[in-house]
């Protein structure tokens, strides 16, 4: 039954995968700089990033090139009344992304995925800073991922990545106030 759902999917390849690690890796980077979090600071942000190879049917979606899926984990070495902690897992959907780079050819994957990680990284620190609630209402979320937008436009427009300029240019609609998104 596995294969069913994901023949019906586009996947990176492993040369896309490869360009992605990468990117993920410059985006940890910029982010933990940014908010000047040390490596074990970051650590203890306890997310994981994946691709759609990794990702159950349930984790899959086709509206996002990217959703963050909060999970309980609690390990066999804690107490049995140990709190549970926060696992967030950052699902990359191959096939929306791959899907908008056909569509926009301006887009190339390693900046499209250093903006996407980027994004999904600060909605990941302003969880665990309590400055956005993981489950708030949608108007709230769509304030959030304005927000997050201008953050993430913020950081990356003072560093020098190949191929970005198209990219920051594709998502800033995003950027501004949601009454002016409406009418954009």
């Amino acid at each position: 039954m596995i294969f069913n759902f994901m023949k019906k999917y586009q996947y990176f390849s492993s040369d896309d995968i490869r360009i992605v690690n990468n990117s993920v890796a410059v985006a940890e980077e910029l982010v933990s700089n940014y908010y000047k979090l040390s490596a074990t600071q970051l650590l203890h942000l306890n997310y994981d990033v994946k691709t759609l190879v990794d990702l159950s049917e349930n984790e899959i979606v086709n509206d996002h090139f990217a959703q963050i899926i909060r999970y309980a984990e609690k390990t066999k070495n804690d107490l049995p009344d140990a709190p549970v902690k926060d696992f967030y897992k950052v699902c990359l959907q191959d096939h929306s992304i791959i899907k908008a780079m056909k569509k926009f050819k301006d887009l190339d994957l390693y900046a499209f995925a250093v903006y996407i990680v980027c994004h999904e990284l600060i909605h990941i620190i302003r969880f665990r800073r309590f400055l956005q609630h993981f489950d708030a209402p949608s108007n709230e979320k769509m304030n959030e991922e304005v927000r997050v937008h201008v953050k993430t436009h913020e950081i990356l427009s003072k560093v020098n990545i190949k191929k970005l300029g198209p990219v920051l240019e594709f998502y800033k609609n995003w950027r501004l106030a949601t009454h002016e998104m409406n009418n954009a």
